[in-house]
């Protein structure tokens, strides 16, 4: 499973727990929402610090290698040697 997947599901399921656990509150139902939304957030924070460095980490690298294929693509249609030659070979 991707670490954005871990991550995404661990802000849900946190949202979740934090709703179930102010279900029996008596208040407005938007207002367990917006509770339970910025509770979650700042629990987040601490308790899933290590799947959101490993999301980042993957959303680097990923941009990391759309940056080089696209140098590559350019010097490709500039017609570089360099970009024929390694293709060929």
């Amino acid at each position: 499973m991707s670490a954005a997947a871990k991550y995404t599901l661990g802000r849900v399921g946190l949202f979740v727990v934090v709703v179930l656990a102010l279900w029996p509150v008596q208040m407005n139902l938007f207002l367990k929402l917006m509770v339970a939304l910025a509770f979650s957030a700042a629990v987040s924070f601490f308790l899933l610090r290590g799947w959101r460095d490993q999301m980042a980490q993957q959303l680097a690298s990923a941009a990391e290698r759309r940056k080089a294929e696209k140098e590559r693509l350019r010097s490709a249609l500039a017609g570089d040697d360099e970009a024929g030659s390694s293709k060929d070979a």
